[in-house]
């Protein structure tokens, strides 16, 4: 399984970045790809096409979403790291994201992370989708380690 951060390079100097702590603690489970409008990475645009990769995508968001069940045919997830603002801009901007199939998190509780505004309720931060998707997946110690280090990270405020 491997988890790709599509991230804007704004993002990738922010202290308040959790994609950074994922990277970092998951075991090489999770990658960072740096998003570019006019030139996509290649291996991302095959996994698409090749039906070999799933785009989780925020929730409340309009699109067309594959069931629950069918993301644990995938085991390629994209999630766009960065702003709720950033990520909605990387999506519209990216035709081929919109040409991946969509999984959308449902969850019963509410982001717990405190270190930026404007979160949406109901959305989740980067490495709070990244835990969801390895329990999903059955990555239950990688799932809980990250959730140490994110408690730790986000008590800083």
């Amino acid at each position: 399984m491997k988890i790709y951060l599509l991230a804007h390079e704004r993002e990738l100097h922010r202290a308040t970045n959790t994609g950074s702590l994922a990277i970092g603690n998951s075991n090489n489970l999770v990658e960072r790809i740096l998003w570019q409008r006019v030139n996509p990475n290649k291996d991302l645009t095959r996994l698409i096409e090749n039906n070999e990769a799933v785009l989780l995508y925020s929730k409340g968001e309009s699109c067309s979403a594959v069931s629950s069940a069918e993301i644990e045919a995938y085991e390629n997830i994209i999630i766009i790291d960065g702003t709720w603002q950033e990520s909605k801009k990387i999506f519209n901007q990216s035709p081929y994201l919109k040409m991946a199939p969509h999984f959308t998190l449902k969850t019963e509780n509410d982001s717990l992370y405190k270190l930026r505004a404007n979160q949406p309720k109901g959305g989740l931060c980067t490495i709070e989708c990244i835990i969801e998707v390895l329990k999903m997946k059955g990555q239950y110690k990688i799932a809980t380690e990250l959730l140490a280090k994110f408690e730790q990270f986000n008590s800083y405020t």
